[in-house]
């Protein structure tokens, strides 16, 4: 009978944080495997070394390089492949003839670890136990003595192997963080931690709970110093207090916007910047769709006050606050983002710094969901007459249509604006053919989400409310029904030569 294979989590480094369970799997164990670099010291030995036995069969599995060049013709990949298969070869020697194997594996054998290849090759075939190890990430926020994470807050944990760019978008997004394999990754994760805002609360925790233990605040570590077994950690911001503007700082202003529904429109920078703000500044409903973080104040109001918000966010800031302006869509689309700059153009808030972040705008999130409409010249018109007169959007309607583009209407009707679309309806008849094709897009990515193509001709104004945006296709847009069923509407790229 094959002998069995065991993952033995050992924990982060010190021996007395071993489970009962590991420690019993070794005993149980003939053959006892570790990995560890050319020079054949082995960290995972060192753990579990008052529990080895004289009759231990050792199988050292080292590795053939770690961050050297190699000349394997299939580069590192290739050359750390066929170490994995020679290594699981010969523990499957050992389970052939018997032999319990027991391969020992810092922190969790699943989790970063090297067990896991030997693993994927070795478990369909044998009896297999893992058993888990407390992790460094756990370790870490243990010796910190601060909690990692609390309540509905989110735990990201990356590698700082990752691109610059790839980790300042997930630190900027997330509650609290763990990046790990920092080492020759040092350098860039400072600069990802001090590109996404979040430097200041990182902390830096090196070889946890082993010798040689360090704690230190991370904006304060030299990286020639770092070693690979450490790790920077973003903890919990529940209870964190926030930081106390010197006297006389002005802080800051930064408008985003939600995208057309929820948390699945934000980008990253946008999610960011709302976890950084002391503040959130915006019309209630599109607050409601930012998750309520501790610590942070919400103001919110009625949509027709947009120049006394931003008087008000701008107000905040110049008493050191960080304040982000919420709005729907793409903030500098028919939305806050104009408002918040007009009000910053006065003297008294010219020194207030302030940031427009780009988000999904509604024309691009109806189009996306009914093909490709705007796939070729389009223009972007409002409807309503709050701001502008009326003989100013006809006059657009005519040139826009004249043209023959595409149109996005915004803003096409409300319960106080009930005949504007019915207008625009007849304007646009006197350019475009009845059975020009209109996309009717109404709450995209929300719970009542509802797009549907009609002829223009057909165009009902009773079924369009404030929710709504109108895409409206020009002379070359073309409805398509797949195989599906299902019907797609797109505007060619090439336009006809005259």
């Amino acid at each position: 009978m094959s002998g069995k294979l065991y993952g033995v989590g050992l924990g982060p480094g010190d021996p007395s944080l071993m489970t009962v369970r590991a420690v019993e799997a070794i005993a149980e164990a003939d053959v006892i495997a570790y990995h560890s670099a050319r020079h054949g010291r082995s960290i995972a030995r060192s753990i579990a070394e008052r529990h080895l036995r004289a009759d231990h069969v050792e199988e050292r599995l080292v590795y053939p390089l770690t961050v050297e060049t190699t000349d394997h013709p299939g580069g590192y990949q290739g050359a750390m492949d066929d170490f994995y298969a020679e290594a699981s070869a010969r523990l499957a020697a050992h389970l052939d003839a018997g032999r319990t194997v027991a391969v020992l594996a810092e922190g969790d054998p699943l989790f970063y670890g090297s067990y896991m290849h030997m693993h994927k090759r070795l478990a369909d075939r044998y009896d297999t136990e893992v058993i888990p190890g407390v992790t460094s990430v756990s370790a870490a926020a243990a010796r910190l003595g601060t909690p990692l994470v609390e309540g509905e807050e989110v735990l990201t944990i990356l590698p700082g192997t990752l691109p610059e760019e790839e980790l300042t978008a997930r630190l900027a997004s997330t509650d609290s963080a763990v990046v790990m394999k920092l080492g020759r990754t040092f350098t860039k994760v400072r600069r990802a931690l001090e590109g996404s805002g979040r430097l200041a609360e990182a902390r830096y925790v090196e070889r946890a709970t082993m010798a040689g233990e360090r704690l230190a605040e991370l904006a304060d570590v030299e990286a020639e110093s770092v070693p690979y077994f450490s790790v920077a950690v973003l903890p919990s911001q529940v209870d964190a207090e926030p930081p106390m503007p010197a006297p006389g700082a002005v802080g800051e202003v930064v408008v985003v916007g939600t995208g057309p529904a929820g948390p699945l429109w934000l980008t990253p920078e946008t999610r960011g910047a709302l976890a950084a703000a002391d503040d959130l500044v915006g019309y209630t409903t599109y607050l409601d769709r930012v998750p309520v973080r501790a610590g942070q104040r919400r103001h919110g109001s009625d949509n027709k006050v947009e120049a006394e918000r931003a008087e008000f966010a701008l107000g905040l800031a110049r008493r050191g606050r960080r304040v982000a302006v919420v709005s729907g869509g793409d903030p500098g689309v028919f939305a806050m983002a104009t408002a918040v700059l007009e009000a910053a153009s006065v003297e008294e808030h010219a020194d207030v710094p302030v940031r427009v972040l780009p988000a999904v705008t509604a024309a691009n999130a109806a189009a996306a969901r009914a093909g490709a409409p705007l796939g070729h010249d389009y223009a972007a018109l409002s409807l309503s007459d709050r701001l502008k007169p009326w003989e100013v959007i006809a006059e657009r309607l005519r040139a826009a249509a004249g043209a023959d583009l595409v149109l996005a209407l915004y803003n096409p009707g409300s319960g106080s604006r009930t005949w504007q679309v019915g207008k625009a309806r007849e304007l646009l008849l006197e350019h475009r053919a009845p059975d020009t094709p209109v996309v009717v897009a109404r709450d995209v990515g929300g719970s009542g989400e509802r797009v549907r193509i009609v002829r223009l001709a057909e165009l009902d104004p009773a079924e369009v409310d404030m929710r709504t945006i109108l895409l409206v296709g020009s002379s070359q847009t073309r409805v398509v029904r797949r195989g599906d069923g299902e019907e797609v509407v797109w505007t060619p790229r090439r336009y006809p030569e005259t």
